[in-house]
């Protein structure tokens, strides 16, 4: 989970759960710790394998591991190991119908990361068919004010995914146009959004809270992809795009050597925290106990809580 607040997910934290999740029945409740699908370990700190998103189409699945190998391979010597606990990193509930894990780096203190978030979550719904939601996110601290990364996939069926797509920004852009032009202008990030648009199987998505939509930026992917041949259009559209608005942040973004002066760096990090903690407070602490248990959704928003 992390911190830019666009549609949380207990795996995700940014997007809210879909409708039919939030006013699903107890069935979804309970708490027992799985111990399935713990991170691997490897040199520099635990990092996710194949098994880690172990219920999603292999395109789907592909995309994340190799989204997921890219930002650790370049910020690995910035990062710390992930420390949550283990029933953190991995949980479900009681009745075994919801599974999720979370892997979450921070940055060292001398590095502009603030914390690297993946997750994943599975959950079988009522109404049969099972929802899967997999999300990375990466958050700059407050020595930089460039834009976040957060990208998200969510599907319902075999043939229906969203796609959340975005380099959140962490200014108000009408007071800061130079931002704008550096991060979404200069970058050409629309023409991602302007190739998906093409599609015919591809709609726009609206999510329903409007704090979320306030908070993206004018360029974010929000989709909903429509197609008997999803696995063909993630493998050929989806992938090279997001793939390119990651190397985007990577390059532009987390070593743009972008600096803010110490009264900048106070209300950066206010902003941050405010909107950490908001979505903490809007999603997460409802729908959390919802899927997985109070006790569970305790232990997990009290390690997320010493993070943000």
């Amino acid at each position: 989970m992390a911190a830019i607040v666009v549609q949380v997910t207990s795996s995700s934290v940014f997007y809210p759960f879909p409708k039919f999740l939030r006013n699903s029945s107890s069935s979804f409740s309970g708490s027992r710790f799985s111990s399935c699908s713990s991170a691997s370990k490897s040199h520099g700190g635990d990092r996710m394998g194949f098994t880690d998103f172990p219920y999603v189409s292999p395109s789907h699945r592909d995309l994340m591991v190799d989204l997921s190998s890219t930002i650790e391979t370049r910020l690995d010597s910035f990062l710390n190991p992930c420390n949550l606990p283990p029933d953190v990193q991995s949980y479900q509930n009681e009745t075994g119908t919801a599974h999720a894990a979370l892997h979450l780096r921070s940055g060292l203190h001398s590095s502009p990361i603030d914390f690297i978030l993946r997750s994943w979550l599975h959950c079988k719904l009522p109404s049969g068919g099972a929802l899967n939601i997999t999300s990375l996110s990466a958050y700059l601290n407050s020595s930089t004010d460039a834009p976040n990364f957060l990208v998200e996939l969510i599907q319902s069926s075999p043939t229906s995914m969203v796609l959340i797509l975005d380099l959140p920004p962490r200014v108000d852009l009408v007071l800061d146009p130079d931002y704008l032009k550096t991060f979404y202008e200069d970058t050409q990030m629309d023409l991602h959004r302007q190739q998906l648009d093409k599609l015919s199987e591809v709609k726009p998505y609206f999510s329903s809270s409007l704090y979320i939509r306030s908070v993206v930026s004018p360029t974010a992917i929000l989709v909903r992809i429509e197609t008997e041949q999803l696995e063909e259009v993630i493998k050929t559209h989806v992938s090279p795009i997001a793939k390119e608005v990651l190397k985007t942040w990577l390059d532009v973004c987390a070593f743009g050597n972008r600096v803010i002066d110490e009264s900048g760096r106070e209300y950066l990090k206010k902003r941050d925290d405010m909107s950490k903690s908001k979505t903490i407070e809007i999603d997460l602490g409802s729908n959390l106990p919802r899927l997985f248990g109070q006790e569970t959704a305790n232990r997990v928003l009290e390690a997320l809580r010493e993070v943000f």
